[in-house]
């Protein structure tokens, strides 16, 4: 079964610090473009940064210099360092990724969510 799963959220303080990480795992040829969402109450979800499977990234405006997105496709892992969180942070946080078949297509798909907070 191909999924994603996603760890390293929590609470944590303004200012503080707190690392995202989702691994894919099942029977994948290889990877696309990965990247993070996120959803907080009320609001639509928004992108907040992708790698493409070369390395080139982009970010959300509200989060350049204060994230930092990586991955490592032996692994087939993409990472999100936050920094100097903000309350205005909070949400749930989403990894997305681009999956290829071995029998072919590419494929969309979600992970679970993992809430972070960031709150005093």
């Amino acid at each position: 079964q191909v999924q994603l799963v996603e760890s390293g959220g929590g609470l944590v303080q303004p200012g503080g610090s707190l690392r995202l990480s989702c691994a894919a795992s099942g029977r994948i040829f290889s990877i696309g473009a990965m990247g993070w969402y996120r959803q907080a109450p009320g609001k639509e979800r928004e992108l907040v940064a992708d790698i493409t499977s070369g390395g080139r990234t982009n970010y959300a405006d509200d989060v350049k210099g204060r994230f930092t997105i990586s991955r490592d496709n032996t692994k087939r892992t993409v990472s999100l360092q936050m920094n100097s969180l903000k309350p205005e942070d909070t949400a749930v946080y989403y990894c997305n990724a681009d999956l290829v078949r071995y029998l072919g297509g590419t494929v969309n798909y979600w992970g679970q969510g993992t809430q972070v907070t960031v709150s005093a």
